[in-house]
């Protein structure tokens, strides 16, 4: 037993490690924290499903300590169906944005539901992106 606990911390930790790298080399990723899968490039918008959540993090923030304690402090959400962890940095500010996304298949969807969940939570949703035209719309 004491094997699989080191096994899965291990896991956990290459895990955290990648996203890190990946969100400071492409600008950000999503993932499911439970599996360790990155979403391949579908033709679909991601944005937070629960703005209120979403972390926002300083340039000189350590993304993967971040990372750890928003997935423990958010472990409930993210293990709803269809949910991924996002991680953007904003081109224009550097902050980088930790929130729990969730996926529309048209823009037309994601910003009507990006308007409501702003509305609902009292916290606007800057953008919304397109997994596999690598587009941003800000809003």
């Amino acid at each position: 037993m004491q094997f699989r606990t080191w096994l899965e911390q291990y896991t956990f930790e290459k895990y955290i490690l990648e996203v890190s790298i990946a969100t400071l080399e492409r600008g950000g990723v999503t993932t499911n924290p439970n599996t360790y899968q990155f979403l391949d490039p579908i033709d679909a918008w991601g944005l937070p499903k629960y703005p209120g959540k979403t972390e926002i993090l300083p340039p000189e923030a350590n993304i993967a300590e971040e990372l750890i304690r928003f997935i423990q402090v958010n472990n409930m959400h993210l293990q709803e169906p269809d949910v991924w962890l996002g991680t953007w940095i904003n081109p224009n500010t550097k902050y980088c944005h930790l929130d729990i996304t969730t996926i529309y298949p048209t823009l037309e969807e994601a910003k009507r539901e990006a308007i409501l969940r702003s509305m609902q939570e009292s916290r606007t949703i800057v953008a919304i992106y397109n997994f596999k035209q690598n587009q941003t719309v800000y809003l």
